[in-house]
């Protein structure tokens, strides 16, 4: 059986959590190989002070089986508007069997054109972004349409990660990895999604999302009125 090559497309500024979540229950498919993308070998910057090094760069990536995308907003309007990006995630997307994300990591697949009427999740504060790149928001954690498999924010990418792994190699062998990570949830709060968090709790994040949402809606319009090559075609 030929090895099962999966990729993680990272970018400075990425939410390392939405990488480092599903990064280790992916890494123990078994018969698979792990590969972190970068467009150089240099160290890239998370947005909490954690660098992250490459283990390939775009001009010496295998063909991927499966490409996932990280979010990260700031990271995100930045890559969104690189063009090697954009092309990078869209000639591996071409021939993967699974194309992936999560978070904010849906709207880098979608200015490369891989949205265009799937269903799709991603981070709560904006969902209403997704129209934008041709998807229709679905309301749920992990979202399947097709080969394109998304997540919501961030912690969402362990379950992602253990989703994929039920789909390529059964349950069992996802439950005994989520048992071997002790993936056992137990928040001491039940504030982790806004249909249950209290008011006083959504209205101290209100003001700073509100700002991302702009942002990241400028960047995907910019974007997107900037075809490139590999769109046209």
């Amino acid at each position: 059986m030929s090895t099962f090559n999966v990729g993680f497309v990272i970018f400075p500024n990425l939410t390392q959590l939405d990488l480092t979540g599903p990064l280790q229950v992916l890494a123990r498919l078994p018969q698979s190989t792990t590969h972190i993308i970068a467009k150089s070998e240099a160290p890239v910057p998370s947005d909490c002070g954690l660098s992250l090094v490459p283990t390939h760069t775009f001009a010496n990536c295998p063909p991927l089986d499966l490409i996932c995308i990280p979010g990260g907003v700031s990271g995100v309007i930045e890559a969104i508007g690189d063009r090697e990006t954009v092309e990078f995630v869209h000639r591996q997307a071409a021939s993967a069997q699974y194309v992936t994300s999560v978070c904010t990591g849906a709207f880098i697949l979608g200015v490369a054109g891989l949205l265009k009427g799937r269903r799709v999740t991603t981070h709560w504060a904006y969902t209403e972004l997704l129209s934008l790149v041709g998807a229709t928001y679905e309301k749920a954690r992990v979202v399947k349409d097709g080969n394109v498999i998304t997540a919501g924010g961030v912690t969402s990418g362990i379950d992602f990660g253990l989703s994929v792994i039920a789909e390529i190699a059964g349950e069992t062998t996802a439950q005994v990895i989520q048992l071997g990570i002790e993936y056992d949830p137990a928040p001491p709060f039940d504030s982790g999604h806004p249909d249950r968090a209290p008011a006083a709790v959504k209205s101290a994040v209100s003001g700073r999302y509100e700002k991302a949402n702009l942002a990241l809606r400028a960047g995907i319009e910019q974007a997107i009125r900037i075809p490139t090559e590999m769109m046209r075609t």
